[in-house]
């Protein structure tokens, strides 16, 4: 017979799958300032922790149980994970410092926004997202639109966090590549990192779009105070 989740534990699972990949992410980073060995590891984390992104929203509608609260909290990890790498790799050297302050200020216009919109009613996603077209909704909220940003994510911070665990095998002689070799990973790695910038461009540029009538509505209310 299979075991029922009850309706008290069940909000807590997908929940505390966003709570503990925020754990493992500093985990996996503090890995990759360590031994070539943990380095490996890191890389095989960084894995985990994108596709935990996914998993938390799948128990949420698995379980029936996604709320609003459960979008917010998939959204703040997502931040946090996000930054947290880009951030990373900008101080080891591996991009350019431009790439975390770009993400990172969209973050916070995007969530500001966001903020706004839940204070009437409004969610990211959902049956009563803040998006307002269906071109909007397609770019920020379709399966397709986060999957792609989620492979574009994964790809960007494995290659990486890869050319981090290979310079330090390299430093310790356990294998050697030449540095034409080098080169190219390290391209192919500025490639899709730039890839994963246009790509997190493309999905909040919507969100400030179709936002405006939140921050303008605060300030011109009249103006902004009806629904399309």
């Amino acid at each position: 017979m299979t075991k029922k989740i009850t309706p008290q534990i069940a909000p807590l699972t997908a929940n505390i799958v966003s709570i503990f990949r925020v754990v493992l992410v500093f985990v996996t980073i503090w890995f990759f300032t360590l031994t070539e060995i943990f380095a490996v590891i890191a890389f095989f984390l960084t894995i985990v922790v994108i596709y935990m992104d996914s998993l938390d929203g799948y128990l949420a509608r698995k379980l029936n149980v996604a709320s609003d609260f459960g979008a917010l909290l998939d959204i703040a990890g997502d931040r946090i994970v996000e930054n947290t790498f880009w951030i990373f790799f900008a101080a080891h050297g591996d991009i350019s410092f431009w790439i975390p302050i770009i993400i990172v200020t969209r973050g916070f216009l995007v969530d500001m926004v966001r903020s706004l919109a839940f204070s009437e009613g409004k969610t990211p996603f959902g049956k009563k997202t803040m998006m307002r077209s269906k071109l909007t909704r397609f770019l920020v909220s379709s399966p397709f639109s986060r999957s792609s940003y989620a492979v574009a994510k994964v790809l960007s911070f494995s290659w990486l966090g890869g050319l981090i665990a290979i310079n330090k095998g390299i430093s310790a002689g356990y294998w050697n590549l030449s540095h034409s070799l080098l080169i190219i990973f390290f391209i192919v790695g500025q490639v899709l990192a730039y890839s994963a910038l246009i790509f997190c461009l493309i999905r909040g540029i919507p969100v400030l779009w179709d936002g405006k009538e939140f921050v303008l509505g605060k300030r011109y209310p009249k103006q902004f105070n009806k629904e399309d």
